[in-house]
């Protein structure tokens, strides 16, 4: 081999090399909605995406906030985003009402075992039980996870008719306070603190969390559009592998997790939001029925049971498949599941 065929074969070499670096230095864009605003909850992605995880295992995520779980159901089918955060009340509903849609979005994670959603009053209002509702004015967006289960934590409480009063996200602890309604139903970890914020106390607050009185609904769900799960499964178990690993930091030490959190929303409370976040993690993530369970997982039959109850509450046009809607099959090694603390 002269000179000049060396050189070649050389600069052939390099060229592989450097194909080869740029592909493995490729990363996958995704795009990902949240339920809800940048609150503390939020920290369980903000905080991987923040120490590099999502990035370390080839993934560009971009997460935007959200205006409730319906919205990114719909955002995900849409195709606008490729993954998502939200009720998994509110994805079987989608699926029962769409039958026909060719981008369903698929549950990948368990996050929340327990739905956050519960019924709050005031002390003076009288109401200190589930049976003390009926007759009572309720208030809610329309949207709302808790006023759309409402039908089964009746059911299951013997709860008769209610009146409800619907109205914006921003309005509806501001008008318990003003009693211009009984009670209302949100996630626990928001409406709660949001009468504190608003000049309630703690002590003053009547809180009827949903899994204590008989509804073991799950909550929010990792999902994702079944054209990435299908082109490009190997993305999304690096997703929800890179998630576990933040996740676990983030039940470990909240105070730190919110950091990522107020790096994307300057004006936010960190010791709220850390608050917010600790109680998360006590009543949803780290609950229970949770730690029963194992994190990330379902039990089968409880699913079913949800899908039965959710096709019953919501009045759907078909009934819910819990096979439709949820899969295991791209879930991390159980050994990267155990990340709650006992």
């Amino acid at each position: 081999m002269n000179k000049r065929q060396l050189l070649q074969s050389f600069l052939a070499a390099s060229a592989l090399s450097f194909g080869l670096g740029t592909a493995h230095a490729q990363t996958t864009p995704i795009k990902f909605q949240l339920d809800w605003r940048f609150e503390g909850p939020a920290a369980l992605f903000l905080h991987p995406a923040a120490k590099g995880y999502f990035k370390n295992a080839g993934i560009d995520v971009t997460i935007d906030a959200g205006n409730g779980s319906g919205g990114t159901v719909t955002r995900v089918a849409s195709g606008a985003y490729d993954m998502g955060f939200a009720d998994l009340a509110a994805l079987m509903e989608f699926h029962a009402n769409n039958p026909d849609s060719p981008n369903k979005p698929v549950a990948v994670m368990m996050v929340y075992n327990n739905t956050p959603a519960s019924v709050m009053a005031l002390k003076k209002s009288g109401i200190t039980k589930p049976g003390d509702l009926t007759g009572k004015k309720l208030g809610a967006p329309v949207f709302d996870a808790g006023r759309r289960a409402f039908p089964i934590f009746a059911k299951a409480n013997n709860i008769g008719p209610v009146n409800w009063t619907a109205m914006d996200p921003t309005l509806r602890e501001t008008m318990l306070m003003r009693g211009d309604i009984d009670a209302i139903t949100g996630f626990t970890f928001t409406s709660l603190l949001n009468l504190e914020a608003r000049g309630a106390k703690a002590a003053d607050v009547v809180v009827l969390p949903y899994p204590d009185y008989g509804v073991k609904l799950y909550g929010n769900v990792i999902i994702a559009s079944p054209k990435l799960i299908k082109e490009k499964p190997e993305v999304v178990k690096a997703f929800l592998s890179a998630f576990a690993k933040g996740a676990k930091e983030v039940i470990a030490n909240p105070a730190v997790a919110i950091e990522s959190v107020k790096a994307r929303d300057g004006i936010i409370d960190s010791k709220l939001e850390t608050r917010r976040l600790q109680l998360a993690i006590d009543t949803v993530i780290n609950s229970p029925d949770a730690r029963a369970e194992g994190f990330g997982v379902v039990n089968p039959g409880r699913l079913s049971l949800m899908a039965s109850q959710v096709s019953d509450a919501f009045n759907t046009k078909t009934r819910v498949s819990p096979d439709a809607v949820w899969t295991s099959a791209l879930l991390p090694p159980t050994s990267e599941l155990a990340i709650l603390k006992k």
